[in-house]
């Protein structure tokens, strides 16, 4: 009988490619999503894309009720918790609301989960623990610390994690600490499809392609990089979902910490050439002031994953490019009118 894992926030840009890896690799999904940030969409397109079918549960994982429910419909094997608000702006304008959703998902799960057998969990953390930190490539050994309420929650729920993992020693959590998604799925039938005005750099780039906006903003050209422009990881998403079934595949007992990115940094400027080459558009772009916080440059050594997960990026930087295109010119409205 296939194993089933749980996916809390599965129906958003991240789980929701992870569910479609898991499921074209025989794996049973459940998915739990409040949709405050994400579309039923994802998971019918899912499903269609993979043959099988998602159980899907609209649902707050914080309603303790609600999730005993689902744990007793279904054998669940393990948990990949993706649940969590994610925008850096609004947590430091809306700390508490953060504090309240992202921490208080990961404490119902963990009062849940022994209660079914329950005992391995893959949490979805972030390259934001690192701070400021300009020691790149960042290793997982590299001292962390947060500047914003976002960072301050994955770091918490890190240590909330490894404190429980430490007090029940069959308790195995692994915790992915990603570095900047980007792409889609090549069908372009699932994709990045941020609420309002985004906060990632390449859906921005991908509405301005469409012409969803006029233009680019480029925080910054005078950090000290190759082009003035920050610098960062990207990974594909595809790529990074694979990461996941890597991870589940491989689970070792206690604590176990992994990067999850491609090696390389790339700037803001590098990034746009890329994908004005690879699609044949040109994105107009206005250079401003920095953002607070944002640091010079930041990329991952993930020589760590490589080794024990037996994973790395396949999918290149005109991968990622062509597929974001191809999924925002096929859905220019994201899931909400398509």
């Amino acid at each position: 009988m296939p194993e089933t894992l749980l996916l809390t926030g599965g129906a958003g840009y991240i789980g929701s490619h992870t569910a479609l890896t898991l499921l074209r690799r025989g794996r049973d999904v459940v998915v739990v999503d409040d949709l405050s940030n994400s579309s039923a969409e994802s998971i019918r397109r899912v499903n269609r894309l993979s043959g099988r079918e998602a159980v899907f549960y609209e649902a707050d994982v914080r309603d303790r009720g609600k999730l005993k429910e689902i744990f007793a419909n279904h054998k669940i094997d393990a948990v990949i918790h993706f649940a969590g608000y994610k925008a850096v702006g609004e947590s430091v304008a809306e700390p508490l609301k953060y504090y309240q959703n992202n921490l208080d998902t990961t404490l119902a799960l963990c009062e849940t989960m022994p209660q079914f057998g329950v005992n391995r969990l893959i949490f979805s953390s972030s390259a934001t623990v690192y701070g400021t930190s300009q020691n790149v490539p960042l290793k997982e050994s590299e001292p962390t610390g947060c500047v914003n309420p976002y960072g301050r929650t994955k770091l918490m729920n890190e240590e909330i994690l490894t404190d429980y993992a430490n007090a029940n020693k069959e308790f195995a959590v692994t915790i992915l600490r990603y570095f900047n998604p980007v792409g889609a799925d090549p069908s372009g039938e699932i994709g990045e499809d941020p609420r309002g005005i985004p906060n990632n750099l390449m859906p921005y780039i991908t509405q301005v392609a469409v012409g969803r906006r006029p233009k680019l903003y480029v925080f910054g050209a005078d950090y000290p990089t190759p082009d003035g422009t920050g610098v960062r990881d990207y990974i594909h998403v595809a790529d990074l979902a694979e990461g996941h079934a890597a991870a589940y595949e491989r689970m070792k007992p206690g604590v176990n910490v992994y990067n999850l990115g491609s090696g390389a940094g790339h700037s803001v400027l590098e990034l746009v050439r890329a994908y004005e080459e690879a699609n044949g558009v040109e994105i107009p772009y206005e250079i401003t002031g920095r953002r607070p916080g944002d640091v010079a440059q930041s990329y991952a050594d993930p020589g760590k994953a490589n080794r024990e997960l037996n994973w790395k990026t396949k999918r290149t930087l005109r991968d990622i490019c062509r597929d974001a295109h191809n999924w925002q010119t096929r859905n220019p409205e994201g899931y909400q009118k398509s």
